[in-house]
């Protein structure tokens, strides 16, 4: 990839060469006065920005993304939809993946499965800190604190719904020992808990590992759920029959 664009998102870096496609297609047609149909314009439209995104090596999903691009906007076109709902649609999506364009973090939500496979990694008689990187809904939370009452839990996540919901949770469930603070998980000292669990995506993974390794304890936990550190085998893993067939990858450090 250029160097020019690998400082960018990849959602800006999609866009231009979104923008480029349209631009070399548009330029193409008028040059040659062809006639094309409105739905072979945007084909060909996505077919030269799938292209180009494969050219600078993004990966493979934004192909299809690029591909179906202009051809869902003219799908959408065509059935007439108010412009309020678009409106409507754009702000739940907001203030539910607020972070997700600048961290390429998604909302992830863990299995009940999941949880229950944490609690074999938790003290059994003892208390401990626990602390979640992202911790949406505040499902992990909130199910550990109830399992393991001798536990005190933290959450933190940065998109403003999830984090609403999860702050309700914890209070009206009455979870003494739990809290959640909204704020990027960057922010977050790793040195207070004695176990560090994630489920992010593979972007952050090995930022948040050498995060984990300069600030967490000796003796302390790091467990990233499905997704694990490039070039840093975990110690052990434990794979939860879920809908996904998850893993649990667990360092001690």
């Amino acid at each position: 990839m250029p160097s020019a664009l690998k400082s960018l998102p990849p959602a800006i870096i999609a866009l231009l060469l979104q923008v480029a496609a349209f631009t070399a297609v548009l330029f193409v047609v008028r040059l040659f006065q062809f006639q094309l149909a409105p739905i072979v314009f945007v084909l060909l439209c996505g077919l030269l920005a799938a292209t180009l995104s494969h050219l600078v090596k993004q990966a493979r999903w934004w192909l299809y993304i690029q591909l179906a691009f202009l051809p869902s906007m003219l799908l959408v076109y065509s059935l007439d939809i108010p412009p309020t709902l678009f409106l409507v649609a754009f702000v739940i999506m907001l203030v539910v993946y607020w972070s997700a364009f600048r961290t390429q973090v998604p909302l992830y939500l863990s299995s009940n499965k999941v949880w229950q496979a944490l609690e074999t990694q938790l003290p059994a008689n003892q208390s401990f800190t626990f602390i979640d990187l992202g911790s949406g809904l505040g499902g992990v939370l909130t199910h550990l604190a109830k399992t393991h009452p001798h536990g005190h839990y933290h959450g933190v996540e940065y998109a403003p719904l999830p984090f609403v919901w999860s702050w309700l949770r914890i209070k009206l469930g009455k979870h003494k020992n739990c809290t959640v603070q909204w704020g990027s998980m960057w922010d977050s000292d790793l040195s207070q808990y004695d176990v560090v669990f994630a489920y992010l995506s593979p972007v952050p993974m090995e930022r948040l590992w050498h995060k984990a390794r300069a600030e967490m304890q000796t003796e302390s936990v790091f467990i990233s759920n499905t997704f694990a550190v490039p070039d840093h085998p975990p110690q052990s893993t434990l794979t939860v029959e879920d809908l996904h067939t998850s893993t649990l990858y667990i360092w001690k450090m």
